[in-house]
């Protein structure tokens, strides 16, 4: 159990506007300032709400696409197929690979 609590106090000097950068980044994020740094100490890029938040926006996004990757296979199957149909599934699939490829680029930057 004891793991489990925060037992240990550091004492921490920071200049007024590092004093102001943290305070206002543990707000932006909904924590307080100790919250804040343990979360910066772990590195857990899932922990960051900004990353949760865009993982949500990404898994909506995919489902969305495969609704209607699954629609057009459907109609590939009962041979109504067409050209547009291939049109569609070539444009959802550079989306869904346009909204991946940005989702690392953000989550790199983290």
């Amino acid at each position: 159990m004891a793991d489990k609590v925060h037992c240990i106090r550091k004492t921490l000097r920071l200049m007024p506007q590092e004093a102001k950068v943290l305070s206002d980044k543990a707000k932006a994020n909904g924590m307080n300032e100790a919250e804040y740094i343990r979360l910066l100490i772990s590195q857990k890029p899932n922990d960051y709400p900004e990353v949760r938040k865009l993982f949500k926006e990404l898994i909506n996004e995919i489902n969305r696409i495969g609704i209607n990757i699954n629609q057009i296979v459907f109609n590939s199957n009962a041979q109504l197929y067409s050209k547009k149909d291939k049109e569609q599934l070539v444009a959802y699939m550079k989306k869904l690979n346009q909204s991946v490829s940005e989702a690392v680029v953000k989550i790199g930057n983290q």
